[in-house]
């Protein structure tokens, strides 16, 4: 009897860390393309990591760049005429650059254009420079728009993913935010 129970205990040990791996997030080759408000992975190879500490860091030394990537709320498209719309209001972290709707699974070549010439504008150019990118907490928006970067080229993305969930959390600034001009899809 006691030699079926040993085996179950091991067995069950064994199996422990492959669950444990299966609930967490895996970091997928390509980009996302569904439900981008979910988990995301601890990791995303060639970019490092941040914890709001170490984003605190950065922004307070300004050495690095910020850019949010939360997609913007599209006007109704059947509103009744006289109707006054209203953008609902973002907060950024301060300094950052808002670059909605960068973070989709596939863009369109205009906003692949939209997110190349924001990140030159960012990086003033230096595909070197840090930059930063996030958007909410389990965000896939800035999960993939940090890949996209490196695979843009650029060499020293560091991605957020509290965002500015964890960023009001520590009750850091924020400040109203406009997005970028962008083209019309």
């Amino acid at each position: 009897m006691r030699r079926p129970l040993a085996a179950a205990l091991v067995a069950a040990l064994l199996a422990a860390p492959a669950l444990a791996q299966q609930q967490e997030p895996f970091e997928p080759e390509g980009y996302r393309a569904d439900n981008y408000r979910a988990p995301v992975p601890a990791t995303l190879a060639g970019a490092r990591v941040l914890s709001t500490v170490e984003a605190e860091a950065i922004w307070r030394a300004r050495s690095g760049a910020f850019i949010n990537v939360l997609p913007r709320p599209p006007k109704p498209k059947n509103l009744p005429e006289g109707t006054v719309w209203r953008d609902a209001p973002r907060r950024n972290i301060p300094g950052s650059i808002w670059l909605p709707d960068t973070g989709y699974g596939s863009l369109p070549l205009a906003m692949e254009d939209y997110f190349q010439r924001g990140l030159a504008r960012a990086s003033r150019g230096d595909k070197a420079a840090l930059v930063v990118i996030y958007c909410l907490a389990d965000c896939w928006m800035s999960w993939n728009a940090a890949k996209r970067a490196l695979d843009y080229g650029y060499s020293n993305i560091a991605w957020y993913p509290d965002g500015t969930d964890g960023w009001e959390r520590a009750k850091l600034p924020t400040e109203e935010a406009k997005p970028e001009a962008r083209p019309e899809q």
